[in-house]
């Protein structure tokens, strides 16, 4: 099953357990991605459909910090539940060690030897991990890899 059809399937069990904050995250959701498809003018893949929901991620953690700066605790508490239910559709996070073999591994396949090479094994380990990782840990272990 794809993500389009778990995410449709998942409404469709919040609407019968009328949980309403689930609903409504979901139907967040997918208006996303019914934008992201009309802005690219196609059907979305559920790699791309990852990126949006971890772009929803990034902007709810930001808004988190401006409601805390706020004094918003409620507006805190409706977010960070927000975003547990925006985590439950992206796959599980790859632990540290496992990103640093990977990225590894990519090292030697590009025959990488300084930070010169940095763009091409970023671009080979962000497609081998799929949204598995933050791109912002990712960079950081790459660049301590290829650094002397």
């Amino acid at each position: 099953m794809g993500l389009e059809e778990r995410l449709v399937d998942e409404m469709k069990e919040a609407m019968k357990s009328n949980d309403k904050l689930r609903l409504s995250t979901i139907r967040m959701i997918r208006t996303a991605v019914k934008n992201k498809e009309i802005e690219q003018r196609k059907k979305l893949d559920d790699e791309t459909i990852l990126r949006v929901i971890q772009g929803m991620v990034r902007k709810g953690e930001e808004s988190i910090e401006q409601f805390k700066r706020g004094g918003r605790s409620d507006l805190v508490e409706k977010e960070t539940k927000e975003i547990e239910i925006l985590k439950s559709f992206l796959p599980q996070p790859l632990s540290q060690e496992e990103i640093v073999k990977i990225i590894d591994q990519t090292i030697e396949e590009t025959k990488a030897s300084s930070l010169k090479d940095m763009g091409k094994v970023m671009k080979s380990v962000m497609s081998k991990l799929g949204g598995r990782a933050e791109g912002a840990l990712i960079n950081q272990l790459v660049k301590e890899r290829l650094s002397p």
